[in-house]
């Protein structure tokens, strides 16, 4: 970490870092006391344990969780996270309180939380659902990452035995990007997408 503050990186980024909490802890607290002054990423998948993120409260400078679904269906069927919405819905508030709204300095984010969310084939991601939370729950003020990327990879091609499945053969269009902004317009929200 001091090494990367040297060669004047703009942040820490701990990427899926749930399972190393206490490592990330004392290795923090080592590198403070020798210096180190940039902000902390936590970079998840929103799938955290409340109880985990409270023990980083102070410490991360920034929450960068993805809000991957709005039904625990697709959940269960595309990452077999049970009760995925409820815990998502618990850290995002847990790491909200914590930080707050995205902070940007001279163009750099500082402090608070970007949400991720990425848009899928069909609307498996349920849009409308995520950032109806996100408005209602969290904040209108949030900054909201509204993702285009999906790609069908790996064993995606082989579509399946689920229409859930099924469905992730393909890209999403135009037209499924739309409708998430169009979501997160219509709930208020308006930072971090065109």
């Amino acid at each position: 970490m001091l090494r990367l503050q040297e060669r004047r990186c703009h942040n820490i980024n701990f990427v899926s870092p749930s399972h190393i909490v206490p490592q990330i802890l004392r290795a923090v607290a080592i590198a403070a006391d020798r210096g180190l002054n940039i902000p902390l990423v936590y970079n998840s998948g929103g799938y955290d344990s409340v109880d985990t993120l409270r023990l980083l409260d102070g410490v991360i400078d920034i929450y960068m969780p993805d809000a991957k679904y709005g039904r625990d269906d697709v959940a269960w069927e595309l990452s077999h996270a049970p009760d995925y919405t409820a815990r998502m819905r618990a850290a995002l508030a847990e790491m909200h309180r914590q930080v707050g709204d995205l902070e940007i300095r001279d163009g750099l984010a500082v402090r608070g939380m970007i949400i991720r969310h990425l848009v899928l084939p069909g609307n498996l991601a349920n849009s409308e659902i995520v950032m109806q939370f996100i408005a209602d729950e969290i904040s209108r003020d949030s900054y909201v990452n509204i993702m285009a990327q999906y790609h069908p990879a790996w064993r995606a091609a082989e579509g399946g035995r689920s229409p859930v499945l099924a469905a992730l053969q393909r890209p999403i269009t135009a037209r499924e990007y739309g409708y998430a902004i169009g979501c997160a317009r219509e709930n208020g929200l308006h930072r971090g997408f065109p």
